[in-house]
């Protein structure tokens, strides 16, 4: 907004606290201060969505593909042409054949409920989400026949092994004899352990080469399942229909969305509830503004009527005071923006303070997924809140504006 000469200095004057209207100067100092804080939290909330629905999709999908082919029964017998078929169709980027395999395992007296995770050798080097993630060791020593697996971090600790460690897996359907069933017992050697970020992978992985995996399962060459990544994950329906139905006398897919599709949409809601609730923060600011102007126009009701005696048009006084209430909006919304990033930028060590102070811990991994607190800014979704909170700034203002380009200077000033 352009102001002539007068008009910014009046508008300058009216900003800065005068003699006898502190309390006018407080009530924008609050409007500033609401205004301010809603924006940051807007920021922060927004960010930490963004971050916990992009963390989990990456983590999840990384490590189970945007779609599984799974047999039924859970066993594919002529998997390698299964295989071919995902490879060959339009759109599939990577097939990777798996086994996954609710046991147990144990280790000095611990037991612990584990999901065995049957891949080839190369498909375990060549895992982003693996091999970005490894403590200790080293995921180059899991080689067929080798007796050597990796854990999750949570599952090492749980049991108390490191590398090195001897742990036993437990098969229960093991070989039957004149005795009944005898579980499979294999002992296996820890030589690497990893972190993905996600709780419940953490504590339950145990990654093995797809031989040994077919081994302690006395599955022959079978598989459980073929892992599909796709070039547009939001399509992966409409990509993979050429396969299902060319597997569909023998295995049925299942696409991300249907694997996890209360957690995604529990965290849809949310976003949207938060973004509502904590929008109304910007809202009570903006009748903060209109608020304090209002009472600076009462204040200012006598200047107003000498500048109108002098020429000044009532689209000038209205200038005056939409910029005034502009002022605010403005500068609010930058103090929170940069209030937001700050707390972003030092989240972890926030999150730490706070569990300092209250005895608590606020972030539990086993509560909320992920292991340490996301954030993902969305530079469109940022542009958006500053937009919400200037256009709702510059509503407030019409009213008292017009107010003060309405004043009547012979009434206010017939007794002067």
């Amino acid at each position: 907004m352009i102001l002539r000469a007068y008009e910014r200095a009046i508008f300058k004057r009216y900003l800065l606290p005068q003699r006898g209207e502190g309390f006018i100067f407080v009530a924008a100092a609050f409007s500033f201060i609401a205004v301010t804080l809603g924006v940051a939290a807007l920021v922060i909330v927004m960010s930490v969505m963004n971050g916990v629905r992009s963390d989990l999709f990456d983590k999840i999908v990384g490590l189970n593909g945007h779609a599984v082919v799974q047999g039924f029964g859970g066993r594919i017998d002529d998997w390698q042409d299964v295989l071919k078929q995902a490879k060959a169709t339009p759109g599939v980027t990577s097939a990777t054949p798996l086994i996954e395999q609710p046991l147990l395992v144990t280790f000095s007296g611990r037991v612990e409920g584990v999901l065995v995770r049957g891949m080839t050798v190369p498909d375990i080097r060549k895992n982003d989400v693996l091999g970005d993630k490894v403590l200790q060791g080293s995921l180059n020593s899991l080689t067929p026949g080798s007796g050597n697996v990796a854990l999750g971090s949570e599952l090492a600790r749980n049991l108390g092994a490191t590398v090195g460690s001897t742990v036993t897996i437990i098969n229960p359907q093991g070989r039957s004899t004149p005795f009944g069933t005898v579980p499979r017992e294999i002992a296996y050697r820890v030589s690497a352990i990893f972190e993905i970020g996600v709780y419940d992978f953490d504590k339950a992985y145990v990654v093995m080469p797809m031989e040994d995996a077919q081994l302690l399962l006395l599955s022959g060459d079978q598989i459980g399942m073929i892992e599909v990544k796709v070039t547009d994950p939001d399509h992966v329906g409409d990509i993979l229909q050429p396969l299902a139905e060319k597997v569909a006398a023998k295995a049925v897919i299942s696409d991300w969305r249907s694997m996890n599709a209360s957690l995604f949409e529990a965290l849809s809601i949310e976003r949207v509830a938060m973004f509502i609730i904590l929008s109304l923060i910007i809202l009570v600011a903006a009748f903060n503004i209109i608020s304090s102007l209002i009472m600076l126009v009462r204040a200012k009701m006598r200047d107003m009527a000498i500048l109108r005696t002098m020429g000044a048009s009532r689209d000038s006084v209205m200038r005056i005071f939409i910029a005034i209430g502009l002022a605010i909006g403005v500068a609010g919304t930058l103090m929170g923006m940069a209030i937001g990033f700050g707390l972003l930028f030092f989240r972890q060590n926030v999150l730490r303070g706070f569990e300092i102070i209250t005895g608590q811990s606020l972030w539990d991994p086993s509560i909320r997924f992920l292991t340490e607190l996301p954030s993902k800014p969305d530079p469109f979704e940022i542009a958006g809140i500053a937009v919400m909170t200037i256009v709702f700034s510059f509503l407030a203002t019409l009213y008292p504006a017009y107010k003060a380009a309405n004043t009547d200077p012979v009434q206010v000033l017939r007794y002067e």
